[in-house]
């Protein structure tokens, strides 16, 4: 019997101990979740109310600091730019500036050039960094890319630049030209030779500002508004009608083969431009009897099938240096001898645009002393229309959208050339 009472008071006693280590453990526990993180002292505790929800929405990469200069938020795309790195401001101009900040209450802005990360290439990333301070502790520094920005406006200067130097050429030796023939009027012979240099200076001037307006018109018009299937054929016969003259002129065969009833969804005028300027150079840049060939096929491709023309020839080649830059606008290889054919270093930037806006691209080979081969691959009609009345997928709306200004692509290894043309007179 006292056995059994000295067992059920042990027991009792073991009881009310678990129930104090329990409910000590459960206030523990309480406590702990009140306790603030570090996550949610610096979002919640340490931000001014609203101030996180502002942030997360603006474009401008965001970082907030505290009086040790630690990161108390940061936006992703500050981490992207390599701003953030171990919870610290990895710039160290900016840093200053946000002590500077910190200390006198100054707003403070500044352009820098940063080493963009990632590449081995030298690149600089242009930003602009402006710093206030947020409440009484904090620092808010946002940070705008002006890279894009500083690009375009660099393509933009530089075009006027080009286009007011070409103008000035012809139109300057138009009144020179004008003076001597007023000076010559006696000399019947020399207003004719005068007059003839004239004519040659104004068809260069003619030519060059309809590259221009041709140019602004594929860059800003969407060729699949007033699209049509164009067969191939007929683009290849306008194009050797267009350059039959100056070929024949330098003994130039031109010969068109490959595979026949091809057909192409598109703004007819500019495939027939494009297409038109690379007979044309080809043609220009081709010494006297050599030959141009024209080919045409269907090629398999992920999306539909495409066709590639190739426009091949026997001039004096492209060397690896230049052909990153043939697309470019008034870029020649040879400037001296774009003169003397009348080119504008248009020609290939229109095609290039053309290619693009019509979902494809422009490609070249060249090997120097041999020879270069121009290469337009485009949608096949029936794959290409399907695109216009569906609208671009995700992952080809890129193809839809003419880039103006990067580097045209280089194919390794010369295009196949469809053997058997037909030999144009």
């Amino acid at each position: 019997m006292d056995v059994n009472a000295a067992v059920a008071a042990l027991a009792a006693i073991a009881g009310v101990c678990t129930g104090v280590i329990a409910m000590l453990a459960f206030r523990w526990s309480e406590r702990d979740q009140a306790r603030p993180t570090r996550t949610s002292l610096h979002t919640d505790a340490v931000l001014p109310p609203g101030v996180d929800t502002v942030l997360s929405v603006l474009r401008s990469s965001a970082v907030v600091l505290d009086e040790s200069d630690s990161v108390v938020k940061a936006s992703s795309a500050a981490y992207a730019l390599g701003l953030v790195r171990g919870g610290k401001l990895a710039v160290e101009p900016m840093l200053h500036m946000a002590r500077d900040t910190r200390r006198d209450g100054e707003i403070r802005q500044v352009e820098l050039d940063l080493p963009r990360r990632g590449t081995g290439r030298g690149e600089a990333l242009a930003v602009s960094a402006r710093v206030a301070p947020l409440g009484s502790r904090l620092v808010l520094l946002l940070v705008e890319d002006l890279t894009e920005a500083r690009r375009i406006e660099a393509v933009r200067r530089d075009f006027v630049a080009n286009v007011s130097h070409e103008l000035k050429t012809p139109t300057g030796a138009l009144s020179l030209l004008s003076e001597a023939v007023m000076d010559a009027s006696d000399d019947p012979e020399a207003v004719t030779r005068f007059a003839g240099r004239m004519q040659i200076e104004a068809t260069r001037l003619t030519n060059l500002v309809q590259e221009l307006i041709d140019l602004s018109r594929v860059q800003n018009d969407d060729p699949l508004e007033d699209s049509e299937s164009v067969r191939v054929d007929e683009l290849v016969d306008e194009a050797i009608d267009r350059s039959r003259q100056p070929a024949s002129n330098k003994q130039i065969t031109m010969a068109a083969g490959g595979t026949a009833d091809l057909r192409l969804w598109g703004n007819r005028g500019q495939l027939a431009a494009a297409l038109g300027n690379l007979v044309e150079n080809a043609v220009n840049y081709s010494p006297a009897r050599t030959r141009v060939g024209i080919a045409a096929r269907r090629v398999s491709a992920t999306g539909g099938d495409l066709i590639e023309i190739a426009v091949t020839d026997q001039g004096i080649g492209i060397s690896e240096k230049d052909r990153e830059r043939v697309f470019e606008r008034f870029y020649r290889v040879d400037p001296a001898r774009s003169r003397a054919t009348g080119g504008t270093g248009l020609g290939l930037a229109i095609v290039k645009h053309v290619a693009a806006s019509h979902g494809g691209e422009v490609t070249v080979w060249s090997s120097e002393g041999q020879g270069s081969t121009f290469t337009l691959r485009l949608p096949e009609a029936g794959a290409a229309r399907d695109r216009t009345s569906t609208g671009p997928d995700e992952d080809d709306r890129s193809l839809y959208t003419p880039d103006t200004d990067t580097d045209a692509s280089a194919e390794l290894d010369p295009p196949t050339v469809i053997p058997s043309p037909e030999v144009l007179p």
